[in-house]
């Protein structure tokens, strides 16, 4: 494939932290019904852009979704938009793998995918007080509309999720982001190098791998738009700890921080094992340049990163029969951020902690779908049908995790689900002329 020349992307039309992530410690999502033309004006006008800021990094930062209810309910035709926008997160779940205490039917309110929420506002910034008093200002704008869900979330110190992991600073390097094309964040080459991914993975309107135009919506929404997904998934922080600190005393010597790195794929810092399959010196992930720069194809079997590690069944790089070849058309930006307050110990205190996950793609099915299927299946691995990530699938019957060696260690898995999926939404996001379009009834 012949090398792509950097777009130029028109980042004051594309909404901001699709390309690059904002960085804040706050944020605050609400969902609201009754949408009207008059209030998504006005969020046209508070949405914040991907160009660059020329006064500094403001205070908050603003970007708006809509759910195919919403669009439906502001006259937009829904006929060109893909498949599964139009039948919501909720009829996937047998694709997804939501079962169980992740079914549908056990989502909370407002995020169960019943078309009551319709637009989603979310709002990110450096302070709480901030982000809390820039969504009440929306919301009060936006007279009428119900608040149907609403969930504060903040940054845990030291860029940790619940589970104790760095997270977040492994994203697609993409052309014309403007941003550097960092090894091991983009498409693998030969000789050890990296290519930057083509904005067309994430972005409607610019060409993607195979070099033509992703399939869009029908104009003025086929250009600077993107598709969102949002899942808010609790952590039982209480059952991971507990297995962590009896699984590696039956199992690993009681070494606690090399099976939790073997089974996600990363040391508690960051640094991913396929670089360093044994404990590294302590370091923080921020500012290093080659953290992410490794490959899988070298490691067909797992003896430095398992097969079935949570990362490499995320994001397989090179390790899947056909290369990269194989996997580069389903990449995703991952955005999102911890809720809840950090648990002390290792006794459950009944709080809901977890993660809200937010991702954008220029694809929900070929991209978000097919990662989340190869963590809810692991045959495409070789790790057998209904064998699922062990993050996200294990309970009653669970299949536990094995670590390659001689002889391989297969270690049985918690009793009950360590990540559980409290609900969620597929939504458009628009360009910002989009959504003024869609404001002044200028489509369909």
């Amino acid at each position: 494939m012949k090398t792509a020349t950097a777009p130029t992307l028109e980042l004051d039309d594309i909404q901001g932290g699709v390309l690059r992530g904002y960085g804040y410690a706050f944020a605050t999502y609400a969902l609201v019904r009754n949408v009207d033309r008059g209030g998504l004006a006005y969020l046209a006008s508070q949405t914040t852009t991907a160009a660059p800021w020329k006064r500094g990094k403001p205070e908050v930062a603003v970007n708006v979704g809509l759910t195919a209810a919403g669009l439906e309910a502001l006259g937009v035709p829904l006929d060109s938009f893909p498949y599964e926008l139009r039948a919501g997160m909720a009829s996937r779940s047998e694709r997804l793998g939501d079962t169980g205490a992740s079914a549908p039917a056990e989502w909370e309110n407002g995020l169960r995918g019943d078309g009551h929420g319709q637009l989603l506002v979310w709002v990110q910034g450096k302070r709480s007080d901030a982000v809390r008093a820039k969504v009440d200002e929306l919301l009060e704008a936006l007279q009428g509309e119900e608040v149907v869900w609403r969930q504060d979330a903040a940054a845990l110190p030291y860029g940790r999720e619940h589970f104790g992991f760095a997270d977040g600073f492994a994203q697609p390097s993409v052309t014309g982001a403007g941003l550097p094309n960092r090894p091991g964040e983009g498409v693998p080459r030969s000789l050890g190098r990296w290519r930057l991914l083509r904005a067309g993975e994430l972005v409607l309107g610019y060409e993607d791998e195979d070099g033509v135009l992703p399939p869009a919506p029908l104009e003025p929404l086929h250009r600077n738009s993107t598709f969102m997904v949002l899942r808010k998934l609790h952590q039982d922080v209480a059952a991971w700890r507990c297995w962590l600190r009896d699984a590696a005393g039956d199992w690993a010597g009681g070494a606690e921080d090399w099976l939790a790195a073997k089974v996600v794929g990363r040391w508690a810092d960051g640094t991913a094992v396929a670089m360093e399959p044994r404990r590294p010196q302590q370091r923080s992930v921020t500012g290093l340049w080659d953290t992410n720069d490794f490959r899988y194809s070298d490691d067909p079997v797992g003896n430095a990163c398992p097969v079935g590690a949570h990362i490499r069944r995320t994001n397989p790089r090179d390790g899947l029969s056909g290369g990269s070849a194989r996997t580069r058309r389903h990449r995703i930006v991952r955005r999102g951020m911890p809720y809840g307050p950090p648990l002390a110990g290792d006794t459950d205190d009944g709080a809901e902690r977890g993660l809200l996950f937010a991702c954008f793609n220029a694809s929900i099915a070929r991209q978000f779908e097919t990662v989340q299927h190869w963590q809810a299946d692991g045959n495409v691995f070789g790790l057998g049908p209904g064998n699922r990530d062990f993050m996200t699938g294990c309970g009653p019957g669970s299949q536990g995790f094995t670590i390659p060696g001689s002889p391989p260690v297969h270690v049985p898995g918690p009793g009950r689900p360590l990540v559980t999926v409290r609900g969620g939404e597929y939504l458009y996001v628009p360009s910002v002329s989009g959504l003024r379009a869609i404001a002044e009834g200028r489509v369909g």
